[in-house]
C-alpha cells in the first residue's frame, strides 16, 4: 500500500525559498553602529542602539501600509517604488510628534515567495529608510495560498522613533495668527487607490500605455523626516499634519487646540498635473478634498516671524508656502473658496 507523503512545500509553502529571501535581505542591510557590527536580520529580535544625549527620551510609534497602490504596481510589474511609500507612510507620521525615526520593520504576505518582487520590494524599503535616516532591522514574510490569490500580496511597516520630552510638538504651542503652510507632495502618495483605480476601470483606460499615469501612479511618496527634524531641532515650528486620507481638513484637525481654527484659503493651494487629471475625469471637489492631499503633502504650522528661516531647508520642488491662518473659534478646520485645479 502506498503511502501519500504530506510537506509544508506540496501545501504551497516554500521554506527553502524563504530562507533565500532573508539571506538576500540580511546581505544587503547589513549595517554598523560605531565599530561593533549588528546583524539583526533573520534572529528571534532585533538589537539597536539608543542615540546618546537626549533627555528625557521617549518613544513613539506608528505603523502603516500603501493600500490599493501594490495593485497599480501588479499591473504595471513594478515594485520598486512601493517600498519607499511603506516607510514614507510611518515615518511621515512619526515626525508629527517631532520623534527622530529609529528603526523600521516590515511585513509581507503574499501567495507565493517569488525573489525576484520582493527583493524589488525590500530594495525600495532600504531606499526609503535611507532617506529618512533609520534601519531596517527585521521583519517577517508569510506565504499564504489559501488567502491571497496568484500574483496578490499585501505589504505593512512599522517604525519606531524617539524624541526628546521637551521637543514633542503639542498641541497647545499652537497659538492665534499662526501661519500654516503647505508643503507640495510629489504626487497621490499613498492615499485614494481604490477610488483611482475604480475610475481607470470604468473608463476602461490601459494604464500600461498611458505614460503620464503609468509615471504618476507609482510616484514614490515624499519624504520629509530631514528638513521637518531640521526645523523642530531649531524651533521653527508649533505644529505640522501629514497630510494622508482624508485630506487637508481629517489630518490638521487632529493637531488643533480647542478653541482655535485653522482656516484654509483653498485658492492658494497648487495641484500637481495628477489632481487636475483626476478632477477633470469626474471627481467633483468634494470628493477630491476627502479622498486626496490635491498636492499638499505635509503642513506645518508656524510663528510668522519664522517663515523666511523655514524656506531656506527646503529645495524648490518642496519650497513650503502660505494656505492659512489659525484664529480663534470653535470648528478647528475652515476651508474656504476653492482649488484652482487648472
Amino acid at each position: 500500500m502506498n503511502k501519500k507523503l504530506f510537506t509544508y512545500k506540496k501545501s504551497g509553502v516554500n521554506i527553502d525559498a524563504a530562507d533565500s529571501f532573508v539571506n538576500f535581505i540580511s546581505s544587503i542591510s547589513s549595517r554598523k553602529k560605531g565599530k561593533k557590527k549588528f546583524s539583526n536580520i533573520g534572529g528571534f529580535g532585533s538589537i539597536s542602539n539608543i542615540p546618546h544625549g537626549i533627555k528625557h527620551p521617549k518613544i513613539v510609534a506608528c505603523t502603516d501600509g500603501v493600500g490599493t497602490k501594490i495593485e497599480i504596481a501588479n499591473i504595471l510589474n513594478k515594485y520598486d517604488t512601493i517600498g519607499i511609500d511603506l516607510v514614507a507612510m510611518s515615518v511621515n507620521d512619526l515626525i508629527v510628534q517631532g520623534a527622530k525615526p529609529l528603526i523600521f520593520l516590515d511585513y509581507i504576505s503574499i501567495n507565493k515567495i517569488e525573489l525576484t518582487k520582493l527583493k524589488s520590494i525590500i530594495k525600495g524599503i532600504l531606499n526609503g529608510c535611507k532617506q529618512s535616516g533609520c534601519q531596517l532591522v527585521g521583519g517577517e514574510t508569510a506565504e499564504m495560498p489559501d488567502t491571497y490569490e496568484k500574483g496578490k500580496f499585501d505589504i505593512a511597516g512599522f517604525a519606531v522613533g524617539i524624541v526628546a520630552e521637551k521637543k514633542i510638538l503639542k498641541k497647545k504651542m499652537i497659538k492665534k495668527d499662526d501661519l500654516i503652510l503647505a508643503i507640495p507632495s510629489s504626487g497621490l502618495h499613498s492615499n485614494g487607490y481604490s477610488l483611482v483605480r475604480y475610475l481607470i476601470n470604468e473608463k476602461k483606460i490601459n494604464i500600461k500605455k498611458n505614460k503620464f499615469l503609468k509615471t504618476e501612479l507609482l510616484r514614490p511618496t515624499k519624504i520629509y523626516v530631514k528638513e521637518i527634524l531640521k526645523l523642530i531641532d531649531r524651533n521653527l515650528i508649533n505644529g505640522c499634519a501629514n497630510i494622508t486620507g482624508g485630506g487637508l481638513s481629517d489630518n490638521i484637525k487632529r493637531v488643533i487646540p480647542e478653541n482655535l481654527v485653522a482656516n484654509i484659503d483653498l485658492n492658494k493651494i497648487k495641484p500637481s498635473k495628477i489632481f487636475t487629471w483626476l478632477k477633470e475625469n469626474g471627481i467633483n471637489d468634494s470628493e477630491m478634498l476627502k479622498t486626496f492631499n490635491c498636492g499638499v503633502g505635509f503642513c506645518l504650522i508656524i510663528n510668522p516671524k519664522n517663515l523666511y528661516k523655514i524656506k531656506k531647508y527646503f529645495t524648490k520642488q518642496y519650497l513650503p508656502y502660505i494656505i492659512g491662518k489659525i484664529s480663534s473659534g470653535k470648528n478647528k478646520v475652515k476651508l474656504n473658496d476653492k482649488i484652482n485645479w487648472l
